[in-house]
C-alpha cells in the first residue's frame, strides 16, 4: 500500500464519529455464591456461555444461559487469574499460593494437570493467546512472565519484565500488551519470538491496572488507579492520544467493541461508562452505582452485560461480611 494513502487512512479513522447507541446500564441481579475468601479476576468464555470467578480457595463456574452455578473447583490456594482455551477445552487457573497453574477440563470439570512455575512468585494475570496458542502467566513478585505452550502445557520461556505486571491483553495478531504497575508503562511482547519489543510510557498515568484493546482502531485503554484516569494509547506508536476520568480505587477495565464503550470497575462503589466518540475522543456518559470494594469486571459479548464481583463490607470498609459474596450483573436494557 502507498505510504501516503496509509497515512491518510489513519488520519481519517481518527476523525470517524460513531453513532451513539441508547445505552443505560442498570443493575439486573445478584448471583449468590458461597465462600468468604478474597476475590480477584473473572473470565468469560463467550463460546460456551460460562463465567469463571476466582474466589480465595476456589473458582466458581457459572452458566450464563441460566445465571446458575455449575461447578466449584475447591482446595486451591489464593486463586488469581483464570484463562480459557476454548478450542482445546482447557481452563487455566493461577494457583498463587503454590506458584503453580492448574489446568481443568472445560467439559468434564476434571483436573488435568499442574504446571510448576519454577522461580516464579505470585502468578497473577493469566492470558491465553489464540494467535500463538500460548499461555502467558504474569508473576507479580518475580516480575516476569512464564510462557507456556498450549499443546504440551510445558514452560517454553521465561521473560523478565523489569517491573511489576498487572492485567494484559492481546491484539490477536502476535502482540501482547501488559501493564507494569510500578513503572507506569505498557510493555509489548512478541508472542512468537517470546521477547519484549517495545515499552510505552503512560505519561500522566500512574499505577496502571486494567487494560483492554480496540483492535479495529489500534488503541489500548489503560486504567491508571492513582491518576483516576483512563489513558488511551496508539498500539503502533505508543503515543497517548486521549485521557478520560474514572472513579477511585479502580482495578478492572473492559472495552465493549460493538457499543464503543469503556467501562471501569471502581472500588469506591461505582462503574464508570465512557463513550468512545472517535478513536481519539472519549466522554463519560454514565456512572453506575455498584458496591464499595467491587473492583473486578468482565463482560459478555452476546448480551452486553457486565459482571462485577464482591461482598458486602463491615463498618470498617475493609472486612467482607460472611455469606454475602456474589456476582452483580448489570445490563444495558
Amino acid at each position: 500500500m502507498n505510504k501516503t494513502l496509509l497515512i491518510l487512512m489513519i488520519a481519517l479513522s481518527s476523525l470517524m464519529t460513531y453513532s451513539q447507541p441508547a445505552v443505560n446500564y442498570k443493575f439486573l441481579k445478584k448471583i449468590d455464591l458461597p465462600g468468604d475468601g478474597k476475590w480477584d479476576y473473572m473470565s468469560v468464555d463467550n463460546d460456551q456461555d460460562r463465567l469463571y470467578v476466582s474466589h480465595g480457595d476456589r473458582v466458581h463456574v457459572i452458566d450464563l444461559l441460566t445465571d446458575k452455578p455449575l461447578m466449584e473447583w475447591t482446595g486451591l490456594e489464593n486463586v488469581h487469574g483464570v484463562a480459557v482455551n476454548s478450542v482445546a477445552g482447557k481452563v487455566y487457573v493461577a494457583n498463587t499460593g503454590s506458584n503453580t497453574v492448574i489446568i481443568y477440563d472445560a467439559k468434564t470439570f476434571e483436573k488435568k494437570a499442574t504446571i510448576e512455575l519454577t522461580g516464579g512468585k505470585k502468578p497473577d494475570c493469566v492470558l491465553f493467546d489464540a494467535f500463538s496458542q500460548k499461555l502467558f502467566v504474569f508473576c507479580g513478585k518475580s516480575n516476569d512472565v512464564f510462557i507456556i505452550d498450549g499443546a504440551s502445557d510445558k514452560v517454553i520461556a521465561t521473560v523478565p519484565l523489569g517491573g511489576q505486571p498487572e492485567f494484559a491483553c492481546t491484539d490477536d495478531k502476535g502482540l501482547i500488551y501488559n501493564n507494569l504497575e510500578d513503572k507506569n508503562e505498557v510493555v509489548v511482547i512478541d508472542a512468537k519470538a517470546n521477547k519484549i519489543v517495545n515499552r510505552f510510557s503512560l505519561g500522566i498515568g500512574k499505577a496502571p491496572t486494567g487494560i483492554a484493546i480496540d483492535k479495529l482502531n489500534g488503541r489500548i485503554m489503560v486504567a491508571c488507579e492513582e491518576s483516576k484516569k483512563v489513558v488511551i494509547l496508539s498500539t503502533t506508536t505508543g503515543k497517548v492520544v486521549a485521557t478520560a476520568p474514572m472513579g477511585d480505587k479502580t482495578d478492572g477495565l473492559i472495552y465493549e467493541q460493538e457499543f464503543h464503550l469503556i467501562i471501569t470497575s471502581d472500588g469506591s462503589g461505582s462503574a464508570t461508562v465512557i463513550q468512545q466518540e472517535t478513536p481519539d475522543k472519549y466522554n463519560v456518559i454514565q456512572t453506575v452505582k455498584t458496591r464499595p470494594g467491587f473492583k473486578t469486571i468482565s463482560y459478555e459479548r452476546k448480551t452486553h452485560r457486565f459482571f462485577i464481583t464482591g461482598a458486602e463490607l463491615d463498618k470498617d470498609g475493609k472486612t467482607p461480611l460472611p455469606n454475602t459474596f456474589g456476582v452483580y450483573v448489570s445490563s444495558p436494557k
